[in-house]
């Protein structure tokens, strides 16, 4: 019987180790013969793990960014740089007058724009090595829009953001007020062109309402008209004027004039509408016709 040589026996354990310290499975033992060299182990490498498949992202649409106008007031901070710290209003002509950069053209970029262009200015002067500028929006006065009428709130209101919607620019103005009409009219322009638009407001919160709910842009203004009237007397609990509400019917109104006095009768009930042309007419129509804005309810009273 042979004797194996001890460094053969050294090479077979080495490949060992080598084969299993790589995650690899060996085929076979390596058999070892005196004088011949040592065989190579034969490694299988480890399936890769599969890899999960990537989770998918939702798709988020990007909101445009606010654009500085005429009248803003800013406040420009540069990190560790507390002497080129400023409050500035941006002229009609969009500058800003700003240390060591003198005049500089922001109106009608975005926030991080103009951060952008007073950075590189200071970096292309040489006057910062690396600038951090952050710029606040102290009072929106370039983009603004007005709601007038029966709400509860009028006056002008700051467009704060690009995707301002008409919806947004009621809330801030409290809402219709109670004499509001339920119909509004919103003006202005687009592409240099005059804008009117009416929109129903109570349509205006339901699924096919979206596309009423417009944006809103700088200069706009929206009415509010009062509420539609009609007007009851004679013989009738509650007479003067009162709302007109959607389809109103000559039945609902006497009712919302709490109905007629034991003297009254619906006999005879006359209803005065005035025309296109200005003149009155008079009808005496069944329970069931239809009001419109400006008519006048007269109820007589019974004769027996």
């Amino acid at each position: 019987m042979k004797r194996v040589s001890t460094g053969a026996l050294r090479g077979a354990c080495m490949l060992c180790i080598l084969a299993t310290g790589t995650g690899g499975v060996l085929a076979a033992p390596a058999t070892v013969t005196s004088g011949a060299a040592p065989p190579r182990a034969t490694v299988t490498a480890a399936a890769p793990a599969a890899v999960p498949a990537a989770m998918p992202t939702a798709t988020l649409s990007p909101t445009e960014e606010y654009r500085l106008g005429a009248g803003d007031v800013i406040r420009i901070n540069v990190y560790q740089n507390p002497d080129l710290s400023v409050e500035s209003r941006i002229t009609d002509g969009g500058i800003i007058s700003y240390p060591l950069l003198g005049n500089v053209r922001v109106g009608g970029q975005t926030v991080t724009a103009a951060e952008k262009l007073l950075a590189d200015g200071l970096r292309a002067g040489q006057f910062v090595k690396q600038p951090q500028v952050t710029i606040s929006v102290m009072q929106v006065r370039g983009h603004q829009a007005s709601v007038l009428g029966m709400v509860n709130r009028p006056g002008r209101y700051p467009i704060e953001l690009a995707n301002t919607r008409l919806s947004d620019l009621l809330a801030l103005a409290g809402g219709p007020a109670a004499a509001g009409a339920e119909t509004l009219v919103v003006t202005g322009q687009r592409g240099g062109q005059p804008f009117r638009v009416e929109v129903d407001v109570p349509t205006l919160f339901t699924p096919a309402g979206r596309a009423q709910d417009i944006l809103v842009q700088n200069g706009d203004t929206v009415w509010i008209d009062r509420q539609p009237q009609v007007y009851i007397y004679g013989e009738v609990q509650r007479p003067g004027p009162m709302r007109l509400e959607r389809n109103m019917t000559l039945m609902q109104a006497l009712a919302t004039g709490g109905g007629l006095t034991p003297r009254g009768t619906d006999r005879g009930i006359k209803v005065h509408r005035k025309n296109g042309d200005g003149k009155v007419s008079v009808v005496q129509p069944g329970m069931d016709y239809r009001m419109q804005d400006g008519d006048v309810v007269f109820v007589r009273e019974s004769l027996f």
